[in-house]
């Protein structure tokens, strides 16, 4: 039987594949992007989009355990859908926002929809992604070496997302994860102000960083 990943070409999908091929799995990769999907050769490749859930079925036949990408649209078709399939397990890809009761409206759902289906379950909720600074701080830093921030001195724990798919990928492959939701989080407390001076030793150059309101942070970052 099969593993099937939604959300397979993204920062935790592409890591959590790669987890399960080395384990041996028949993996199967659900993508919106096929053409953007560069698995390793024994994945099949499945173009689907879960808020289109007739585009599922093809991906489901064979499937056993599915990594659930968090999209509220339609998500009880979808589960219903992977119940009639033969799926018995589904590990959604949540955020540690619901253990806080700050998420009710986004990972909150799909995780309820899973409970409802009656099928086996389990909740993957990491905090804060480690991936997201860079993608919002990478440009500025290239192009300025500098830092645009709305706080940087509050801490966090940001994660890799390869360690989110550690985890993720011992969820789908072992059933004792069953009924369980894990909170993720990285190693040490970091604030942006660490980050941002870990970046600037490990470049070699200074950074200027601005801390500014939220309206001129999110003008900064559009522009």
């Amino acid at each position: 039987m099969a593993v099937l990943v939604a959300g397979a070409t993204g920062n935790v999908g592409r890591h959590v594949v790669g987890r399960l091929v080395e384990a041996g799995q028949d993996v199967r990769a659900l993508t919106r992007r096929p053409g953007a999907a560069a698995p390793p050769p024994e994945v099949r490749v499945f173009e689907g989009d879960l808020t289109r859930p007739e585009t599922l079925p093809p991906a489901l036949e064979g499937v056993r355990t599915m990594l659930l990408f968090p999209v509220g649209e339609a998500v009880d078709e979808v589960v219903a859908l992977a119940a009639k399939a033969g799926v018995r397990r589904i590990v959604v890809l949540s955020s540690a926002a619901v253990t806080a009761g700050y998420d009710t409206e986004y990972h909150y759902p799909v995780e309820q929809a899973v409970e409802r289906s009656g099928l086996e379950w389990t909740h993957v909720r990491p905090g804060e992604f480690a991936v997201n600074s860079l993608y919002l701080w990478a440009p500025s830093v290239k192009a300025e070496r500098r830092v645009v921030d709305v706080d940087l001195d509050t801490p966090g724990t940001p994660i890799h997302e390869a360690d989110i798919a550690d985890v993720a990928a011992a969820a789908l492959m072992d059933v004792r994860h069953a009924g369980k939701a894990y909170n993720l989080a990285g190693p040490e407390a970091l604030t942006h102000r660490d980050q941002i001076a870990a970046i600037a030793a490990a470049i070699g150059e200074p950074l200027r960083v601005d801390e500014v309101e939220p309206e001129e942070a999110r003008e900064f970052y559009r522009a």
